[in-house]
Parts: structure tokens; C-alpha cells; sequence
């Protein structure tokens, strides 16, 4: 295609041959002088963002035994209210979610499994229920 382009622009010029061979004439012009490659941009850093000492002591505050219960906005304010302030509510969040920390954050339950009741008949009228269709049987659906 471009070959072609290039015989029939000597004779027509730009225009008459981007008509021609259905190309647009900011599509030619792109194509002969291309963007230069795009420099990686080297990492920023927020000049007020929290230093690992800092995030650690946030985290350590989160995790203790008085706050291990509370959600992050909760801890904010309950800290504020005693004078202190750490970081902003969306900072323990994202310190929380950079330990894989911001789900569920109580002590949860740990139950035994339940077994489901199965009533096993040996002979005939030993075992009645509503449902035949969940009675074991010999084979699987009879």
C-alpha cells in the first residue's frame, strides 16, 4: 500500500493521492515524522507522604489491642478526640490494604463444622419424608 502511495504522489501530490488510496492526510503526515519514544518518567514522591517508621507506627496503633476492632475512620477520630493525629483516614486504609489487612478486622468465630443428619433406613417404612428425592438409595436418583 505504501508503494503505491509513494508512485502515485510523485505524479498527483499529497492530496490526490490520499484520496485515491483512501488514506487520510493526517495518517500520511503521522507516518513521516513519528512521535519520539516516550522517556520512562522516573518514580515521584510525595514530599509529605509518611516515611516506613511513620507507617509502621500507624500500623502498630491499628493492630493494638484497644483499636484491633475498630475500623480505620473510627480509630481516626477516637485518636483526634484524644489530641493525637497520625495520618489521614484514606492513609490507614491504604497502609491496611498494603499489609492485606482491610477486610474483616474483629476476631471472627471459628464454629466446628456442622454435620448434616442422614437418616439410613434398613427395611421398608423405617424412614418417611416428604422429599424422595434426596432419599439415598442402591444408585444415585432411584
Amino acid at each position: 500500500m505504501d508503494e503505491a502511495f509513494t508512485g502515485v504522489e510523485a505524479q498527483l501530490g499529497i492530496t490526490a493521492a490520499c484520496r485515491l488510496t483512501g488514506r487520510s492526510r493526517a495518517t500520511h503526515y503521522r507516518r513521516r515524522r513519528p512521535a519520539p519514544p516516550r522517556r520512562a518518567r522516573a518514580p515521584q514522591v510525595q514530599p509529605s507522604a509518611l516515611t516506613a517508621e511513620e507507617r509502621a507506627v500507624v500500623l502498630e496503633l491499628m493492630n493494638g489491642d484497644e483499636y484491633a476492632e475498630l475500623a480505620p475512620a473510627q480509630i481516626w477520630a477516637r485518636e483526634l478526640d484524644a489530641g493525637r493525629y497520625h495520618c489521614s483516614v484514606s492513609t490507614m486504609y491504604r497502609i491496611l490494604r498494603e499489609q492485606d489487612q482491610s477486610g474483616e478486622r474483629r476476631r471472627q468465630a471459628t464454629l466446628p463444622a456442622k454435620a448434616v443428619p442422614e437418616l439410613v433406613a434398613t427395611g421398608p417404612s423405617q424412614v418417611f419424608t416428604w422429599d424422595i428425592a434426596k432419599a439415598a438409595g442402591p444408585v444415585k436418583g432411584v
